[in-house]
């Protein structure tokens, strides 16, 4: 069993075939045999688990496992004590309602990496960083549910996933490495095949 963990560039695709205007997870990752275990948005960034393990990849990807997921949301605006309260009790999204999550503002890391392009500067409207862990994976979901509350999400990064994080194992954009799947902390989680892969950048 082969676990890597690769920080997803912005506006790469989540896939292995090829993409008519976008790079795909083929031009970071040169591991045959390897699928991504749940999706990451083109326009978002950071940590993105694959395995060549077709029962894993679904542990991960299930909420019913509880595997919690870190987000970092860059909002425009800057939410007050309603807007977290609402974030943590869960959202009306309309198709589904979320599941409560935490949420609460933070400061911007001095780990993470600038964006390429950065976001679109506006003098007049502040920013502000949102650390959002919820437990689902629906599709955009961080993202709807900060809009819904009144802030919408200008940059989103996973930061982790589990107890795996993109910063613990400092890689930079495009930088994957083989990670122990008992970091997870998935209950009973097998031992996986043990290979020797550094941390590995796209060329």
């Amino acid at each position: 069993m082969t676990l890597i963990a690769l920080n997803k560039p912005f506006q790469t695709m989540s896939q292995f075939s090829a993409h008519p205007t976008r790079p795909t997870l083929a031009d970071c990752v040169d591991l045959p045999g390897v699928y991504p275990a749940g999706r990451l948005d083109a326009d978002s960034e950071g940590l993105l688990l694959l395995t060549d393990d077709g029962a894993l990849q679904t542990r991960i990807a299930d909420p019913r496992h509880k595997l919690e997921k870190t987000y970092l949301a860059q909002v425009e605006g800057v939410p007050d004590d309603a807007a977290l309260a609402r974030l943590r009790r869960g959202v009306d999204l309309g198709d589904f309602t979320t599941l409560p999550a935490q949420a609460r503002i933070v400061g911007e890391p001095a780990w993470l990496w600038a964006r390429h392009p950065p976001i679109r500067y506006r003098a007049a409207i502040p920013t502000t960083w949102l650390e959002v862990k919820i437990r689902e994976g629906k599709n955009r979901q961080v993202r709807r549910m900060t809009a819904a509350v009144g802030f919408p999400t200008l940059r989103l990064v996973r930061a982790s996933i589990g107890k795996v994080s993109v910063a613990e194992l400092g890689l930079g954009p495009g930088q994957w490495c083989a990670v122990d799947v008992r970091a997870l902390g998935l209950a009973e989680a097998r031992t996986p095949v043990r290979r020797a892969i550094q941390v590995r950048a796209r060329p």
